[in-house]
């Protein structure tokens, strides 16, 4: 069959083991050679980086090469990475240097990016943790940004296989102080680094001056004031230092109940409707404190909402969405499918990829969220209305949902400053818990949520499951049929007449690029973000083609009008010929020139090593024979992007 004797290819069969037996370590190799010189790559340390332990001749494992071939080199742990150093790493192109990553190389994981440690005994996979009383030959590294490591011991002196296992299971797993992150070292280190601030630097929201030209900037310092009350965090830690409320609203009430209860300003549009957020009051069973509760809120509510001037939706998010147990349940599962070993596997996961990904709910739960925040978008924008999301403490889906309202209204918040500027404002000052949700001093056993900006969380009530690729197909047929059906949006919940409108209008109208964009909900238009996903599975990407030869050919052709419009002007004309798309044609050679790069380009840099496409004896045999594999009839599935 197809996987039989592909050396790394997955197959079914098990490789017989070799009957040669070498007793020369590899560090022994060339040791009598005086012509050859040894080179030792460099480890590239931050200010105030440490190294902790390293161990030398540690193999480090292709992995799409079902752990045939690898590299040797040195294995160090620092304070803040794990580092795999080697001389036999191809140097970058000039072309090519550009997309490197200026802080981690290729081959470094920083400690918090470290999701698990697995140890191969005897051939079977078991997580690492804690003291261990035998030490594995081989481990792999799983990492939250879904690289796979694989990492051979066999060759390491005994010591330094302790001392290094210890040290990264150490670092990565055992409860820390929040002073001993690495961060702290560094800033102390590096203080005197002070970059110097452009006119387009990201506004870090920790003045009133910067609250105040956001209000500038989005008109809204008409209806609303920045306040310092909680300067020197001292009503409440969970509050930034200076925020905005509502101009009618004394200042006296953000102390009342600690910050809670009272509408925080997020972003206004230019019709004069605000978007808004407020954390619940602590629920409480004595009747006399729950009436002091209900005063203070109907007081709250007539200063914001007073019709028909203006008008007030409120959307309470901690009754109506997920609980975040539920969000990383989905997670767990989707990130699994991205988490591949080898090639055998991959293959193994490809055949039951459509079922695997409905089974996680996870682009479900990204439809409803986007379907949640177009919701408020009409609101804004077609209505005049204000919106005041409600959550318990305003930090986890409040921070996502004014962040995508804002990407789709606010034309700033899709440029590179302004996106830096919305995660400063919505994220980081308006407290979103990431030590706990991330678990960085893994004070829990469990981590909470591991928060992801470009997958959005979302709404969802207990309604009865449904597949998320049967309901479009069950939609698909009706169509087909000929009856009359809305569109596929969200089938289980029955939408308003309003936002259907305002959705369909929009998107029969010419796209606006510097105005209002919304996205398409419908079922087939979630895909994985492949280029975020499958950058690490060589298998999963196209050699020189994809968006990646789209392009190219593109600007070959551009090139091509540039001189012949070049070779008119000098035809007509005696001046200077005129040179535009200087900046295409450099890009066009990079393209045309660098033939490593796959179709995941510029996530998935370069393609060094060689893909082979081979279907595994087990999947082969999951198909059926040949006779009933050419009996059955095609059936096309259009992948996408993924």
């Amino acid at each position: 069959m197809l996987g039989k004797g592909v050396v790394g290819g997955g197959g079914g069969t098990k490789l017989p083991k070799p009957s040669f037996v070498s007793y020369v370590r590899p560090e022994e190799i060339h040791t009598n050679e005086k012509e050859v010189t040894e080179k030792e790559a460099t480890l590239h340390l931050l200010p105030g980086e440490q190294v902790l332990c390293e161990a030398n001749t540690v193999l480090k494992y292709v992995q799409e090469d079902s752990c045939q071939r690898g590299v040797y080199g040195r294995l160090v742990c620092t304070d803040f990475k794990i580092a795999f150093l080697s001389d036999d790493e191809p140097a970058l192109d000039s072309d090519e240097s550009q997309f490197k990553n200026k802080v981690i190389g290729e081959n470094d994981i920083t400690l918090h990016c470290v999701d698990q440690i697995y140890g191969v005994f005897d051939e079977k996979k078991k997580i690492l943790f804690g003291q261990l009383k035998k030490y594995p030959e081989k481990f792999i590294i799983h990492c939250k940004d879904l690289r796979v490591f694989h990492f051979c011991l066999r060759y390491t002196k005994e010591e330094e296989v302790k001392r290094i296992v210890s040290g990264i299971l150490h670092h990565t797993q055992s409860p820390k102080l929040l002073k001993r992150l690495f961060l702290f070292s560094y800033a102390t280190a590096a203080q005197n680094n002070t970059a110097t601030k452009s006119r387009t630097h990201t506004v870090m929201f920790d003045t009133l001056k910067d609250w105040s030209w956001e209000l500038e900037r989005t008109k809204g310092n008409v209806k609303y004031k920045p306040v310092s009350v909680n300067e020197g965090y001292k009503i409440c830690e969970r509050l930034p230092p200076y925020f905005v409320i509502p101009t009618p609203l004394p200042e006296e009430d953000v102390q009342r109940f600690q910050g809670h209860g009272i509408p925080i300003w997020c972003w206004s549009y230019h019709n004069g409707s605000a978007l808004l957020k407020m954390s619940a009051l602590p629920k409480e069973q004595d009747d006399g404190i729950l009436q002091i509760q209900k005063s203070f809120l109907d007081g709250i509510y007539k200063t914001i909402h007073r019709p028909p001037y203006e008008i007030v939706k409120t959307e309470d998010l901690s009754s109506n969405f997920l609980s975040l147990q539920e969000i990383q349940t989905a997670y767990s599962k989707f990130k699994q499918l991205f988490l591949i070993d080898n090639s055998t596997e991959f293959w193994d996961t490809d055949i039951k990829w459509f079922s695997l990904l409905e089974s996680s709910s996870w682009l479900d739960i990204i439809r409803r969220c986007l379907k949640k925040a177009i919701e408020i978008t009409e609101c804004l924008e077609a209505q005049n209305m204000n919106v005041l999301l409600l959550e318990e403490n305003a930090s986890d889906l409040c921070c996502l949902l004014s962040s995508l309202v804002q990407v789709m209204m606010d034309p700033h918040c899709r440029t590179r400053t302004g996106f830096q500027s919305l995660v400063q404002k919505e994220w980081v000052m308006g407290g979103h818990c990431f030590l706990d949700r991330c678990n960085h001093l893994h004070q829990n056993d469990k981590e909470e949520h591991q928060r992801q900006l470009s997958l959005p969380l979302t709404q969802s009530k207990s309604s009865p499951k449904r597949g998320f690729f049967r309901e479009e197909t069950d939609h698909l047929i009706k169509n087909l049929l000929g009856k009359r059906i809305s569109k596929l949006i969200n089938s289980s919940d029955e939408l308003q007449d309003n936002f259907r409108e305002f959705y369909d209008n929009w998107h029969s109208k010419p796209t606006d690029y510097h105005g209002l964009l919304l996205p398409h909900i419908e079922g087939p238009e979630i895909k994985v973000w492949a280029q975020r996903y499958l950058r690490w599975i060589p298998e999963a990407q196209i050699l020189g083609g994809g968006r990646l030869a789209t392009m190219s050919k593109l600007l070959e052709m551009m090139e091509e009008v540039q001189n012949l419009q070049e070779k008119i002007n000098e035809r007509h004309s005696s001046q200077a010929v005129l040179q535009p798309g200087t900046r295409h044609t450099e890009a066009s050679c990079l393209l045309r020139n660098s033939a490593r790069l796959s179709s995941l380009f510029p996530f998935a840099l370069l393609h060094r090593h060689s893909s082979k496409p081979v279907l595994p004896t087990s999947g082969w045999k999951a198909l059926g024979d040949e006779e009933d594999l050419a009996k059955r009839e095609d059936e096309f599935v259009d992948l996408g992007d993924v």
